[in-house]
């Protein structure tokens, strides 16, 4: 709340404050990563896990339906990695 009040005193004084936003502008649905890097959708599920938003995984919630998992350009890298690594140890992430 500090950081807001003074963003709105320095607004009011007309000086804008730079402030760090979010910069994730697109996600993509986990089926669509699957069919992208032609791989099985069960198989991102099973080893995205432990992945956090930090990562690049976020859940899109819609009405009357469950959560989907997307996932940022970032963590489209990240899921490349773990595919990398669970193609070297399949038994890695079970």
């Amino acid at each position: 709340m500090e950081l807001e009040d003074v963003a709105r005193r320095e607004l009011h004084r007309g000086r804008r404050l730079n402030m760090q936003r979010n910069k994730v502008y697109a996600v993509t649905v986990i089926a669509a990563v699957a069919e992208q890097l032609g791989v099985d959708e069960d198989l991102l599920h099973e080893i995205s896990v432990g992945l956090e938003p930090e990562d690049g995984v976020i859940w899109v919630y819609g009405i009357g339906e469950d959560a989907i998992m997307a996932f940022t350009n970032e963590g489209v890298d990240e899921l490349k990695n773990l595919l990398e690594m669970h193609r070297q140890d399949p038994d890695l992430f079970r």
